[in-house]
């Protein structure tokens, strides 16, 4: 048997690849986390297929149940929300598995900030302005940050940064960017993104903490700091110029 790790996406039941779709209909096993990941993904999974939240479920609770799989030899499709690569707590699971002699597999998912940036209707790399996008977090329960990840240090470079799990932190965001970046540096907080009661909350450093307090947030939540979030005179990148050759525009140079 196999387990499939699958990045369920951002919420949204269409917003999954087509290989992590057809991976559920073919798991007679589906554990998922039910407080992030959409009910609605589960539409997907076979008739009289095992459905397991794992929400409420100890990391011993869920190798056994991989366990109990592998006796039964069924397959597994891993629901997590958002992309693998970050914060899933993917890496545990798989020490677990090897421990245990388990294959395993990784379909990739749409990563939360890429259904935030289109939520807000924005490129988040601008010519000239921002070309560097850094997702971060704060430390909390669940994970310390390094020393050397701090949100002061990122904010120095000037890039976009996505701050994720952090909406509990709001003021300190605040109070460690407003030096770096100024008061009136856009920021844009997306709730449940491309969720049905998604919402958006823009503002500047100077003015998010009011706004969010006038109709507080209270988790599942993405904040966007950066001035590439509102600029608009911005120079154009050179990629459909005219006179820009490129190995595939098969054009003369005018």
């Amino acid at each position: 048997m196999t387990v499939h790790f699958i990045g369920a996406g951002p919420g949204a039941a269409d917003l999954i690849t087509v290989r992590g779709r057809d991976l559920i209909g073919r798991c007679p096993v589906c554990l998922y986390a039910g407080s992030i990941v959409s009910p609605e993904l589960l539409q997907y999974c076979p008739p009289g297929a095992r459905i397991v939240d794992t929400a409420p479920m100890s990391l011993d609770e869920i190798e056994a149940e991989y366990v109990r799989a592998q006796e039964a030899g069924e397959d597994v499709a891993r629901l997590h929300s958002g992309d693998l690569s970050v914060w899933s707590a993917v890496a545990e699971q798989i020490r677990r598995l090897e421990k245990h002699g388990i294959g395993y597999t990784m379909t990739p998912g749409v990563p939360s900030f890429a259904a935030a940036a289109a939520a807000l209707g924005r490129e988040l790399t601008i010519p000239a302005v921002a070309q560097s996008l850094v997702l971060t977090r704060v430390s909390g329960r669940a994970s310390p940050m390094p020393n050397t990840e701090t949100l002061s240090g990122f904010g120095a470079t000037g890039a976009t940064l996505a701050i994720h799990l952090a909406i509990h932190a709001l003021d300190q965001v605040v109070e460690e960017l407003t030096p770096l970046y100024g008061a009136d540096c856009p920021v844009a907080i997306i709730v449940k993104a491309s969720w049905p009661d998604e919402r958006v909350v823009r503002g500047t450093l100077g003015t998010i903490a009011a706004k969010v307090a006038e109709e507080p947030i209270e988790r599942t939540a993405l904040i966007f700091v950066g001035p590439g979030l509102e600029a608009s005179d911005f120079r154009e990148s050179s990629l459909y110029d005219p006179a820009y050759q490129r190995r595939f525009r098969g054009r003369d140079a005018l």
